[in-house]
C-alpha cells in the first residue's frame, strides 16, 4: 500500500504518536534509574539530576522571594537536604521533582517564618524585581509581554489565578513544571489557565495592543 501521507519527511500522526509515548517511557526509565542509583550513594547521577531540576528549583524560589541572593542560597539548601534524604526517598505516587519542590516549598516558608518577611510576593514585586539571573528570561522578552495595563488586569485576579499565569506566561514553565510548583495536577493546571485567560479576557482594557 503507497505511503500516502502528505507531508514528506514527516511521521504520520499515529505514528508520532507512539514515538512520543516511547520518549516518554524511556525518560521516565532513564529517571527512575537515576533515582535508584543516587539512593545508594552514586554522585554521578545525583549530580545528573541536580543538573535536569536546578532551572526548575531556582525559578520556583525566586517566584517566591524576589531576590536572586537568597534564591540562590535556598535553592542550595534544598539540593543539600536531598541529597541527605536519598536513602528515605520514596516514589508514593509522585516523581522525584515533586520531592525537590516539596523541599524547597517548605524552605521557603521557615524561611518567611523565622524573619519579618512577608511570605507572598505580590505581583507587582515580581515584575519589579529585575530579571538579569542566568536563569531568568531576559528582560527584553519581560517587557514586551508585560506593560502596567496588562499587570494591573493580573493583579485582579485570585491568588491561584495569578500564580499560574506568572509562571505559565513570565516564567515561561510548562504545564508539567507549574504543577509542580502549585501541587496540581496537568489537568488541572489547564482548567485553572483556561479559567485565568477568560478573566483576563473580561478585564483588560479593550484597546489594548
Amino acid at each position: 500500500m503507497p505511503n500516502t501521507w502528505p507531508l514528506a519527511g514527516l511521521s504520520p500522526p499515529a505514528a508520532a504518536a507512539r514515538r512520543i509515548t516511547r520518549e516518554r517511557e524511556n525518560d521516565r526509565d532513564e529517571m527512575r534509574t537515576l533515582v535508584l542509583r543516587a539512593k545508594m550513594g552514586d554522585s554521578e547521577a545525583f549530580g545528573m539530576l541536580y543538573d535536569r531540576y536546578l532551572e526548575l528549583v531556582y525559578r520556583y524560589v525566586y517566584f517566591r522571594v524576589g531576590s536572586h541572593a537568597l534564591a540562590e542560597d535556598l535553592t542550595s539548601e534544598t539540593f543539600l537536604r536531598a541529597l541527605r534524604g536519598m536513602a528515605d526517598f520514596t516514589w508514593q505516587g509522585r516523581d522525584f521533582g515533586a520531592w525537590l519542590m516539596t523541599i524547597a516549598r517548605n524552605l521557603v516558608t521557615d524561611h518567611y517564618k523565622s524573619g519579618r518577611n512577608r511570605l507572598e510576593v505580590t505581583t507587582a514585586e515580581v515584575f519589579d524585581t529585575p530579571l538579569d539571573g542566568r536563569h531568568i528570561p531576559e528582560n527584553a522578552v519581560v517587557t514586551n509581554m508585560v506593560n502596567e495595563r496588562v499587570m494591573q488586569a493580573i493583579k485582579q485576579l485570585g491568588a491561584e489565578q495569578q500564580e499560574c499565569v506568572i509562571l505559565r506566561f513570565l516564567h515561561g514553565m510548562s504545564l508539567a513544571e507549574t504543577a509542580l510548583i502549585m501541587g496540581k495536577k496537568s489537568g488541572a493546571i489547564k482548567a485553572l489557565q483556561f479559567r485565568a485567560i477568560k478573566s483576563l479576557a473580561r478585564v483588560l482594557p479593550k484597546d489594548l495592543d
